[in-house]
């Protein structure tokens, strides 16, 4: 059965190869785009989405930009990840694609209305366009089928020892998120950490030969030269890339590549050090009503496997 799908990003290296994904895939018509702040400003990840866009040959599906900044905080950008550009490492394109007279949440919520079918929202940055339209449009709730998302963590954090970076950015957002009484799975660095590209991988990759292999190798390229090397390994230790967003869209493609258990989750919104963390009851502690479904590992070798998949669809 065919999802149909919005994808809010912030592109973005992995952002890139989630937005292939859900493009290449058989399973998935992507209906929209929508752009938030998280991995560079907004006018930058607006443009890469376009760019990315154009790389596809699909610039037929609509592009509109979200909030430019968190709901109450100022805004975080992880430009020593993702680089000035939001996506160093290779050249892409210039788009055509027009600039649309439309906000993501008005976008969103006009495509809910229309649909005679339920709509999956898989978002890949900080979850503020989520949490506006949730907010905005709690009457089209019912018409969305799952909240796909790539944050936070059952067992530590990426920005502190706490929080993970798309929740750390805005976790007003995505407490609203969680606790939205929509079905939503979580994708945290518990599972993400995981899902590793390798140089082999690189390599193969760009050995395809289409434009897209080639663009994403460059970017892979670029994003391994910022891969965190766990501080406990020894030299002996190979650390792949973290290919973190496109977990939240292999999950629609084909739910049984993870391990999912559903969970109570619960985001701290105050300013301690533990802000922006996801409180996961691992063991059912609060015995509150389990809201999240929780992904804490997947089958790499399909994981890689869907990745070549998407990549030889651009041939």
């Amino acid at each position: 059965m065919v999802k149909k799908v919005i994808l809010d990003c912030d592109p973005g290296h992995d952002d890139a190869l989630a937005l292939l994904m859900a493009i290449a895939s058989e399973k998935i018509e992507l209906l929209a785009v929508t752009t938030s702040a998280g991995n560079q400003l907004p006018e930058k990840t607006y443009v890469n989405a376009k760019r990315l866009l154009t790389l596809a040959k699909s610039e037929h599906i609509p592009v509109a930009r979200g909030a430019k900044k968190p709901l109450r905080r100022e805004l975080i950008i992880a430009d020593d990840v993702h680089g000035e550009s939001g996506i160093d490492g290779a050249e892409l394109p210039e788009s055509t694609i027009q600039d649309l007279d439309i906000s993501a949440n008005d976008l969103i919520a006009k495509i809910l209305k229309e649909s005679e079918e339920k709509i999956t929202l898989i978002a890949t940055g900080p979850l503020t366009n989520i949490a506006i339209f949730l907010l905005s449009h709690p009457e089209l709730k019912e018409k969305i089928e799952l909240i796909s998302f790539m944050g936070g963590a059952c067992f530590g954090g990426n920005m502190t020892p706490h929080a993970e970076f798309n929740i750390y950015v805005d976790p007003e957002a995505a407490d609203i998120v969680v606790q939205s009484g929509v079905p939503v799975a979580m994708f945290g660095l518990d599972v993400t950490l995981k899902a590793q590209l390798f140089e082999e991988d690189i390599k193969e990759i760009r050995g395809i030969g289409n434009q897209v292999a080639t663009t994403m190798a460059d970017l892979l390229d670029f994003f391994n030269l910022t891969t965190t090397r766990p501080y406990w390994a020894d030299e002996k230790h190979v650390e792949g890339i973290h290919m973190h967003d496109p977990c939240a869209v292999a999950y629609v493609i084909d739910p049984d590549m993870f391990t999912v258990y559903p969970m109570n989750v619960q985001v701290e919104t105050s300013d301690t050090l533990a802000l922006g963390s996801t409180v996961v009851d691992y063991d059912d502690v609060f015995k509150k009503e389990k809201n999240v479904n929780v992904a804490f590992n997947l089958d790499l070798d399909k994981f890689r496997k869907l990745t070549m998949d998407t990549i030889k669809y651009f041939s």
